[in-house]
């Protein structure tokens, strides 16, 4: 049996920046993966994004979180849980009135296709896969094999991260230095 402790000292304390706890591994928990999450107010657990071969469940333990799909948003209270399948795009976001608590469970652990839903500018499919290429992120097409650098086109940072456009409208590019967004394509 492996045991650990949620920190609750700092639960009250205002956060600048996301906070993550990865559990799993103090566990001893190869199977799943397993963290836990302090959320700041107006931060994101991720960009919208899709694991292929991983289902998802987040639990809300305090504050209130939403996660955006491209079919709409879900709400989620203290004590809502949510589940996304294998390939569902989602990013959840802390939009309520104080840092969010949120607790991830990853099934199976280790996951192998993260996709975004940018379109390829080559061949024009609708997902494609982020990577690292020499400190550089670039994002890979499964279907041709095209890599474009990820670059804001107003300021140059490599920050950048697909979101729901305004209204919950078709995915968007946000760059996270300067807040320029512009089509997913």
């Amino acid at each position: 049996m492996n045991h650990v402790t949620l920190a609750s000292d700092d639960r009250d304390r205002p956060l600048a920046a996301l906070a993550r706890n990865r559990l799993a591994d103090a566990l001893g928990a190869s199977d799943i993966a397993l963290n836990h999450y302090r959320v700041p107010l107006g931060e994101r657990l991720a960009g919208l994004h899709a694991h292929d071969d991983q289902a998802e469940i987040f639990v809300c333990l305090d504050g209130t979180m939403t996660f955006e799909t491209l079919d709409g948003e879900c709400t989620l209270r203290t004590g809502e849980a949510v589940r996304f399948a294998p390939g569902e795009f989602q990013s959840g976001k802390n939009d309520g009135d104080a840092t969010a608590t949120v607790l991830a469970i990853g099934t199976p652990r280790d996951t192998g296709a993260l996709r975004v839903p940018v379109a390829c500018c080559s061949c024009g499919n609708d997902r494609t896969e982020p990577r690292v290429r020499g400190g550089e992120t670039v994002l890979a097409c499964p279907a041709c094999g095209h890599e474009s650098v990820v670059e804001c086109p107003e300021c140059g940072s490599g920050d950048v991260r697909a979101e729901l456009g305004q209204g919950g409208a078709e995915p968007v590019s946000v760059c996270q230095e300067c807040g320029n967004s512009w089509a997913a394509r």
